[in-house]
């Protein structure tokens, strides 16, 4: 199977040329294009038990779709926001993305979910993290472009832009400094996460796009 991320960084898409035999398991909706010799399969994330739970704590899709061809063929996947897409190759390893960053795997990357804490669901960013683990190429995305962090102590993050994150870091929310710089800097609660470990960082983030967006409405 061959793959490349096209248009990148701010409309960054996944093309696909699949050989017989070749099979990519994407999120529903994923697919933006296809050959007519491409087959698709729609099931549960895990069984019907793992898709609920996906749906009601992780803010994912209860289905994912398989894509596989008897012959060869070419698949598009893209993500709903502009923004960048990485690929990352799991060798027995796991990783743990935020709600709606799981774009496609392969079949040897499991789909599960991880505590993420209720300090996390203060923060709105939910109870439970998707966490992908095996072997196996994953790809995932972001709105804006996407850089990584290797993580040795103690390092902040705006909330909204993290997007994936090793197991060895603990990722903890607090205020941005004193109670008064948090409520007047517009700061408010931020991510601290602690290494050692690697992290994928956004360049945009949805509330900022909300924040900006209401404050041009009147």
């Amino acid at each position: 199977m061959q793959h490349v991320v096209r248009n990148r960084p701010s409309f960054a898409n996944i093309h696909l040329q699949l050989q017989r035999g070749d099979r990519i398991i994407a999120e529903a909706d994923a697919m933006a294009s296809m050959s007519s010799t491409i087959d698709m399969r729609t099931r549960f994330s895990g069984g019907p038990v793992q898709g609920l739970l996906r749906r009601g704590f992780g803010s994912e899709s209860m289905f994912v779709n398989e894509f596989s061809t008897a012959s060869e063929g070419e698949l598009v996947l893209t993500q709903p926001f502009p923004g960048d897409i990485e690929c990352l190759e799991l060798e027995r390893t796991s990783l743990f993305l935020q709600p709606g960053a799981f774009i496609a795997c392969e079949p040897g990357v499991r789909l599960g979910l991880g505590w993420a804490g209720l300090r996390m669901a203060i923060a709105r960013e939910g109870l439970f993290r998707l966490r992908v683990s095996g072997r196996g190429k994953v790809w995932f995305g972001a709105y804006g472009g996407i850089f990584s962090r290797e993580v040795t102590d103690e390092y902040i993050v705006d909330t909204g832009h993290l997007v994936a994150y090793e197991p060895t870091i603990d990722v903890r929310i607090g205020m941005a400094g004193g109670l008064f710089s948090s409520i007047f800097s517009q700061e408010g609660l931020v991510t601290r996460v602690r290494g050692p470990g690697r992290i994928y960082l956004q360049s945009r983030s949805f509330g900022g796009l909300a924040a900006w967006a209401n404050a041009h409405l009147w």
